[in-house]
């Protein structure tokens, strides 16, 4: 493959948008699809503080708040039409009209447009669909005989394991020798980084937390801030 093939991935989550989705998403799936889950949120909760004392890894969190507060299993093609729904609503609440300019300007530039994020891929499609992405790695649910397990099927994509994915996606498209260009808001995505670096490619630090400032200060890497990050107690990165 050329290294004149150009391909932008973008995070998604206080990247392209303005707050996390995962949280969005739950909420919206309770509201829309499932009202006396409500009474399930003291369950979850212990979840999110076991998370927060660090009793709990991210994907086991992933896992435990799908279980309680979508199910064990839901079909396939209930979970997708409430994922269009809720991308309709949270691209036109959420997304940071800067980033979308930003996007923008990679396709008009011929490059390949890639989402790669630690969210459910169920919903991201849709996020990404609107926003004009052809592509998406993310984190995947375990699916069987039509329905979609809470359970994980493989890692989930974040950290080392997204630039894992990130470069598997590469491999079974062709694009092994693609020049990347990678652009995130969270330090835990350096192994993203540093894997388009290796291509060739360009680095954008958008809307960059703490520690990813100083690795950007660090290493001349340019800063972008597109728009304010909306705080979360329960969810980062």
């Amino acid at each position: 493959m050329s290294s004149s093939v150009q391909v932008a991935v973008y995070d998604l989550d206080r990247t392209l948008t303005d707050a996390g989705s995962w949280l969005p998403f739950l909420a919206f799936w309770v509201r829309r699809e499932a009202p006396w889950r409500v009474l399930l949120l003291p369950v979850v909760a212990l979840g999110g503080a076991a998370f927060g004392l660090g009793l709990m890894q991210r994907d086991a969190i992933k896992v435990w708040s799908h279980r309680w507060l979508i199910g064990r299993r839901v079909g396939e093609a209930r979970l997708s039409a409430a994922a269009a729904r809720f991308a309709k609503k949270f691209v036109a609440a959420h997304v940071l009209p800067a980033a979308a300019a930003a996007v923008s300007r990679d396709a008009a530039g011929g490059r390949r447009l890639v989402v790669a994020s630690a969210s459910h891929s169920y919903y991201v499609r849709e996020i990404a669909s609107l926003l004009g992405f052809t592509d998406v790695v993310a984190t995947e649910a375990v699916r069987r005989s039509g329905n979609v397990h809470s359970q994980l099927a493989g890692d989930n994509c974040y950290g080392a394991a997204k630039r894992a994915a990130l470069e598997a996606w590469l491999a079974r498209e062709g694009l092994a020798g693609a020049v990347v260009h990678f652009t995130s808001d969270h330090h835990s995505d350096l192994p993203c980084f540093e894997l388009a670096l290796e291509t060739g490619g360009t680095v954008l630090c958008a809307n960059p937390d703490a520690a990813l400032v100083a690795i950007a200060m660090e290493r001349g890497w340019p800063v972008v801030q597109w728009g304010i990050i909306k705080p979360s107690l329960f969810e980062r990165a």
